[in-house]
This record gives structure tokens, C-alpha cells and sequence, in this order.
């Protein structure tokens, strides 16, 4: 089969770590062309916009979006219209709304949209799952704390309204929650905290309940230091399940069970290749509703200014 011509919106770190790797070594694939404001990628055409790209490389088939949310909906609408079918990074918009549109578009043009999670293909996620499925859950705490001083240096978009602040890591965690337990959960009441001089949460306390009363509570914090935290405990009638490291190791009474190397953005690219080959979208916005749930429903507290 002719390979896929894909080509990458918004150079930035995410990209050189992760999808032009993963992209690479995948024979589904042919990287053609970049486009973005700053970076470029070598041995390839590169743009300053997706619209140039486009124009001057008709034979592009797919594109990755990797730019910042608040500017990812406009873009894509731009791809989707020109028939190029649409990975779209996490979160898969800075809203809702845009992300449901864009969704219908691809519907109406035939191509695929794939809102990518990239935490569910962790190592022991599925593994997590069946657990979860074979015993009767008690009551779950997600524990994911990090410094944004080491992962998001500099990167003023994510602190503007739209970029998510600490939820654009605790996102990942609530991806992979509504993918592992057995029935849906909605919050019930949250805290966000919010720098003095920012748009956006630095931390946010959240309970979560189901319709059989499960106790769900979520701790995200951007101001971790030393070892960083990213764990999902549930306490069930089969023991205590802890999913590690962002869901890497799994362990059931203190005993490790699951372990495997990573391979979350070569398994995203697969199913990316999948979906094009069959005509479909896999656009789930649980995870983003959440989000937007606590914005929704969350008092809000102001702390401290935050400065990198």
C-alpha cells in the first residue's frame, strides 16, 4: 500500500520527542512537509503556515496538528476542507464546541479525525481496565503532581486563558480514568487555584461521583518538586491497584503485575494509519468534558503570582 503523506503543524518539543520518531518508524507513513511559526524540520518542505503548506504540497494526504489548543481549530478546519485527514493533539481544542463542529466536518468530507489520547496507550492501561472490570471498585484517587517549571519552561501559552494551565497535564490523567473504569463519572464539586498573574489553574482539588455513588477524588498540582507524581489508586474487593508513572507499571497490593516499555506515539500513529484505512473518526471528548466541567463548577481561590 502507498504510504500515507503526512505532514506536521506546530514544531515544538512534543514533536522532535515524540511524533517524528514514532512517525519515522512506521512504514504507514512518509513525512512531506512541515509547517509552523519557529521550527522547521529537516529534509523536508517547511512553512510558515498551514495554508501555505497546503497550497504548495497537494499530494499531502494527512496532518498531525501539535500547535498550542486555542490556535488548533483553525487549522484544522482549513485541513479538513481541503479533504487531508486530522491527528489532532491533546487536548483535541480549546473547546467543546469547536471540536464538535470539526468532527461533523470530517462526517461531511469522508476523511478521519482522531482526537488522540496519548496516556490510554500507556503500557498497563488496558491491564488497569480488566483489572478494574473482574472486582468491585470502592473508591478511587488520582494523585498527578508535577513541576511546570521542568516540563513547560518558558511556554507562556499554557498560563492564557484556553491553555489549560495544570489541567493540560492532569487531562492525560483523566483520559486514561474514563477509559479504565466501568461506568461514567461526573464531578460533584472542585477547587481551582489560580496564580494572581494568570489566566489559568496552577492546582485543583475535584470529587467525582458515578450514578452508584462511587467516590472518585483527583489532586492535580503543578508545583511538585523532587520525585513527580502520576498515579491512579483504587482501593477494590481484589486489593489496592496502583497505576504508576502515568500508567507505565501496575501493582495490586504493593505486588508489580504489569510493566512494559512505552510506546504510546507509535501505538497513536497506528491507530491513526487504522482509521484512515477504514474510513472512520475516533473523537471522544470525555476527558475534555471534564475540563470543562470544573471550570463550570469549580470556586475558584487565588494564590500567590507564579513566576517560571
Amino acid at each position: 500500500m502507498t504510504p500515507i503523506q503526512i505532514a506536521i503543524v506546530g514544531v515544538g518539543k512534543i514533536v522532535r520527542d515524540q511524533h517524528l520518531p514514532a512517525i519515522s518508524k512506521n512504514a504507514d507513513y512518509r513525512l512531506i512537509a512541515a509547517a509552523s511559526r519557529h521550527g522547521t524540520v529537516d529534509g523536508i518542505d517547511n512553512f510558515k503556515s498551514i495554508e501555505a503548506m497546503l497550497e504548495a504540497v497537494p499530494a499531502i494526504n494527512a496532518v498531525s496538528l501539535c500547535m498550542p489548543p486555542q490556535y488548533r481549530y483553525e487549522a484544522a478546519h482549513v485541513a479538513l476542507e481541503a479533504g487531508k485527514h486530522v491527528f489532532l493533539e491533546k487536548p483535541p481544542g480549546a473547546t467543546l464546541s469547536e471540536v464538535a463542529d470539526l468532527e461533523a466536518l470530517a462526517a461531511a468530507k469522508g476523511v478521519s479525525l482522531f482526537a488522540s489520547w496519548h496516556s490510554r496507550y500507556a503500557p498497563a492501561v488496558e491491564a488497569a481496565k480488566a483489572f478494574l472490570a473482574s472486582t468491585t471498585i470502592r473508591n478511587v484517587k488520582i494523585i498527578w503532581k508535577e513541576d511546570v517549571r521542568h516540563w513547560h519552561p518558558n511556554q507562556e501559552w499554557i498560563w492564557a486563558a484556553g491553555g489549560l494551565g495544570v489541567f493540560d497535564p492532569g487531562i492525560n490523567a483523566l483520559s486514561i480514568v474514563t477509559h479504565i473504569l466501568p461506568r461514567p463519572i461526573f464531578i460533584t464539586s472542585a477547587t481551582l487555584e489560580f496564580p494572581e498573574n494568570r489566566d489559568a489553574p496552577i492546582s485543583a482539588t475535584i470529587a467525582f461521583s458515578d450514578a452508584d455513588k462511587l467516590n472518585v477524588s483527583a489532586e492535580f498540582d503543578w508545583r511538585q518538586t523532587g520525585k513527580q507524581s502520576w498515579d491512579i489508586v483504587a482501593e477494590t474487593d481484589a486489593g489496592e491497584m496502583v497505576l504508576s508513572e502515568g500508567g507505565a507499571k501496575l501493582a495490586v497490593d504493593g505486588k508489580l503485575v504489569h510493566e512494559e516499555p512505552e510506546q504510546e506515539y507509535p501505538m497513536l500513529y497506528r491507530r491513526f494509519a487504522e482509521l484512515i484505512k477504514t474510513g472512520k473518526s475516533d473523537v471522544d471528548l470525555a476527558p475534555l468534558r471534564h475540563v470543562a466541567d470544573a471550570f463550570m463548577l469549580g470556586r475558584r481561590k487565588f494564590v500567590e503570582a507564579f513566576h517560571d
